[in-house]
């Protein structure tokens, strides 16, 4: 678009707020953390699997504000003809007093837009039944074209002659309700009516409560979208005082809500006024939205652009940019830097693209800021209908997938790739892009890209399931054998079995579990199938963990029915009671417990402890935080393995106990950790044990940003995949030839057909060993890909026989958890090479500066 052209649209906003009357701006409140989850799929999905989601996130939450936006409705949900849905502007207008309106329509709707449809969103009838305190608004949707004569007389008032027809329309609908907000809403006094959307075939939907009050209060659990998103507010900036101030807020065909908050948030008022542009609700996710408008909308930037003045690419990852890109990418950073939001923040966006930008589509766009400060994880099911997901909790992702599951065999509880995206970044930018597009007759198709355009699919995937083409009948009576005698059988039998033919084998296997030892032996056959990675000619690994999940469920439910010596069961409200033996194994049920608080599971697994049980094995987790803590000193012999989607801080503050988690932990796993065991068979999240004192940990997979920050003493960890960035920034962990900690960081990964592949780098972050003093990182790195410029603090040095000594019993265990041969490590291009030439060694760089400077110091002395 011509310069003068924009400019001509920015004047033509002067007139919204005189600079005489400013509104002022809110003070800066306490920061906190908020829930967000967002859906893309190729079908439309219904608001329920969403409300699953944010029920489990609750606790992210206080209450003061949620909301949802929906992208890709249903044309008969909304009594509309699909015609009417695709050119009509959707303006959902929230009245908190309805008397006003024949006001609005008056003033704001009928001068300007002809009224093809108006819907009434449907409402429960008593709110304070869902325990609400402030009552919802009542919604009128408003189906609406814009006015010829209207747009016309806009058009000559302001210049604007050059302008797009569309592009026209969509300004003066945007001035239109920003008008209509601050008359009946954002001006001083009573606050009557506000814009809920605007945009095309997009509905946001808010109020004073919790994201999943929304959909229960507006009975959405039946509304079908192609794309949602979902949040519970936790105040930053600015004031919830109504729901105009819950998020998300709107662009123009974008809704966005936001986890975090703004350092800079008066910087990026300041940069919005001088182009005529004012937040009315006066909190940092509302500039956010309207800074986004301004970029994409007004200046018509590329998205890659958009997200460029958002998360600026920085110091190593700019260099290693094209050329090109560097170019283009510092013009975009002068120009915008002030109003680039700094601090912690991940976004979550639903935005409709309309016919005539361009082919007609719905996207979910997830970006996290360049320090990646705020929890994000993303997934994909690549099946039958695709799917993906943004969240701040990968827990709340699986349950999003547990709902869809239960009711549509298509889909299955677990993603076929999870991840997390490292802001910033040269390789993916920190932000991932869900686009549907509509197809013939109906039908839609899901991609998944990054900030680049580069598509991002698990490699290379095979079909979700196979039908049976034989029928199993001679080996569905087990042998009598050990478990893993009986594994290794299993595993031979299986690899080459489709989906159903699994299904077949693993009900023969819950049948065989009628004793007490031939149970243990399939719950043991069972956890390792879960654990471990293995080849399948059909089967992909996400639809083999969903039937092992439920082979898994019903052996646990045999179980409650038929406990015996070796195994007690306790579910939800259940009294509390003593072991039969020191040697008994609690199974927990944990449906039903809250994620936290005094009821919560993992104040349940204290009291049982307490009681005398050792070990627990607890099935069906779904976000309960804080397992394994609150045990207390020396707990050494406690054993917990966990199973299902467990939440944030598990295994924090152990000392001494063994926690081994069945899958992947979420953030701040092992936190302030001093003594004991902590396993995962799958990713850790943000901030993985922060402040650690000792102890040990494996991760199979990989860990998210800011591992082992500020771990001081002995912690001894092995993380086999990689982690994002800021890897034991901080690190104070003494000598470890003298009992201090290390890292060990093997840069593999497991591929679909369970084989040990290399990652293309074993570090991908600018910031390894940032300020650390103490404690040493081991990396991976035959190739020799770490440069020093990565090394923010420390300094390679010489790998000693000594080191290798010191690694290598931690290497073996590792070997003994995860089936990662230390030969394996050893390996390179084929060949096996000499472990100084595998690994090499990083310390602090400052200790060599700090014993220095000692030494003259006390020479002075």
């Amino acid at each position: 678009m011509k310069t003068d052209t924009i400019q001509k649209i920015l004047a033509s906003r002067a007139y919204l707020l005189p600079s005489a009357n400013p509104l002022p701006y809110r003070k800066i409140e306490a920061e906190g953390g908020c829930g967000v989850i967002g859906a893309a799929c190729a079908e439309k999905i219904k608001g329920k699997h969403l409300l699953s989601a944010l029920v489990q996130m609750r606790n992210r939450g206080n209450g003061k504000g949620g909301g949802i936006a929906a992208a890709g409705l249903s044309a008969e949900y909304l009594g509309v003809s699909q015609e009417i849905l695709d050119n009509d502007y959707l303006l959902a207008i929230a009245y908190l007093d309805r008397k006003s309106q024949p006001e609005v329509e008056k003033d704001f709707i009928h001068p300007v837009f002809e009224i093809d449809h108006v819907h009434e969103m449907d409402s429960i009838s008593d709110f304070q039944a869902l325990g609400l305190d402030v009552k919802p608004p009542e919604v009128l949707i408003y189906f609406v074209r814009v006015k010829q004569e209207a747009a016309q007389a806009f058009q000559e008032k302001h210049q604007l002659n050059e302008l797009p027809q569309a592009s026209l329309e969509d300004e003066l609908v945007y001035q239109n309700s920003y008008r209509l907000n601050r008359s009946f809403y954002a001006s001083a006094g009573e606050k009557r009516a506000f814009v809920l959307s605007h945009g095309k075939n997009l509905l946001v939907l808010k109020m004073v409560s919790f994201g999943d009050d929304v959909i229960r209060y507006y009975k959405l659990e039946d509304l079908p979208a192609h794309v949602w998103i979902g949040h519970h507010r936790y105040p930053t900036k600015g004031k919830v005082w109504h729901p105009g101030g819950a998020h998300p807020f709107i662009g123009m065909h974008e809704a966005l809500v936001h986890n975090g908050d703004f350092a800079n948030y008066f910087s990026i008022c300041e940069y919005l006024s001088q182009r005529n542009i004012y937040p009315l609700f006066l909190t940092d996710t509302e500039v956010a939205a309207l800074a986004f408008d301004l970029f994409y909308r007004t200046y018509k930037y590329p998205l890659e652009y958009v997200i460029e003045a958002f998360a600026p690419t920085t110091e190593r990852d700019f260099t290693l940019l094209p050329e090109q890109k560097q170019h283009i990418y510092q013009a975009v950073q002068k120009t915008h830097m002030h109003g680039s939001p700094d601090g912690p923040w991940f976004f979550l966006l639903a935005q409709t693209i309309p016919v005539f930008r361009e082919q007609s589509a719905f996207r979910l766009i997830g970006i996290t800021d360049t320090s990646m400060l705020r929890p994000q994880v993303f997934a994909l099911q690549k099946g039958e209908v695709p799917i993906g997901f943004a969240a701040s909790e990968k827990q709340a992702i699986d349950a999003a997938l547990k709902s869809l599951s239960e009711d549509d065999g298509r889909f299955w509880t677990h993603a076929d790739y999870y991840w997390n995206a490292r802001g910033g970044s040269h390789t993916d930018g920190g932000a991932f892009v869900f686009t549907v597009q509509p197809q013939a007759e109906g039908q839609a198709h899901l991609t998944c890209s990054d900030k680049f355009g580069n598509q991002i699919y698990p490699a290379p995937l095979k079909p979700a399931y196979i039908r049976p083409k034989v029928v199993f009948g001679s080996y569905l009576k087990f042998p009598d054998l050990s478990s893993p005698e009986l594994l290794d059988w299993i595993k031979q039998k299986m690899a080459y079995c489709t989906y159903d033919e699994t299904r077949q084998f693993l009900t023969a296997l819950i049948r065989s579990a009628k004793s007490e030892l031939n149970l243990k032996r399939a719950i043991e056959v069972v956890t390792k199938l879960i654990d471990q990675h293995y080849f399948m000619e059909h089967m992909r690994r996400s639809s083999l963990l969903t039937l092992l999940d439920r082979c898994l469920s019903h052996l646990v439910e045999f179980l409650s029915r038929n406990p015996t010596g070796a195994y007690a069961f306790l579910e939800c409200k259940r009294p509390f009671f003593a072991p039969e033996s020191g040697n008994q194994t609690l199974v927990v049920d944990a449906r039903g417990f809250p994620a936290e608080g005094e009821h919560s599971l993992a104040q349940a697994i204290v009291q049982m402890y307490h009681l005398g049980f050792k070990k627990f094995m607890v099935v069906h987790c779904s976000g309960q935080r804080f397992l394994a803590c609150g045990l207390g000193p020396k707990s050494h012999g406690v054993t917990i393995n966990v199973y299902g989607s467990s939440g944030d801080y598990i295994g924090s503050g152990i000392d001494g106990a063994e926690v081994v988690v069945h899958g992947s932990a979420q953030d701040q796993a092992a936190q302030i950790m001093k003594e004991g065991t902590l396993i995962v068979y799958g990713d850790v999240g943000q901030t993985f044990m922060y402040g650690a004192k000792g102890g040990k940990a494996f991760v199979r997979g990989n860990a998210a940003g800011r591992p082992l920050i500020n771990a001081v003493g002995k912690p001894r960890v092995v993380i086999n995949g990689t982690c994002l960035d800021y890897l034991a920034e901080s690190f104070m962990a003494g000598n470890p030839r003298k009992g201090g900690g290390f890292v060990i960081v093997n840069g593999i990964f497991w591929d679909e057909q369970g084989e040990i592949k290399d990652l293309e780098t074993p570090y991908p972050g600018g910031n390894l060993f940032s300020l650390a003093s103490g404690g040493a990182i081991y990396m991976r790195d035959p190739h020799q890909v770490i440069s020093e410029e990565q090394l923010n603090g420390g300094e390679f040095v010489e790998m000693t026989s000594k080191d290798w000594a010191l690694i290598l019993p931690y290497l073996e265990e590792n070997a003994a958890i995860f089936g990662l041969p230390v030969v394996r490590l050893l390996q390179s291009e084929g060949r096996i090479l000499d472990f100084a030439k595998v690994y090499r060694k990083i310390a602090p760089a400052h200790n060599r500066i700090l014993l220095e400077e000692e030494a003259w110091v006390k020479g002075k002395a």
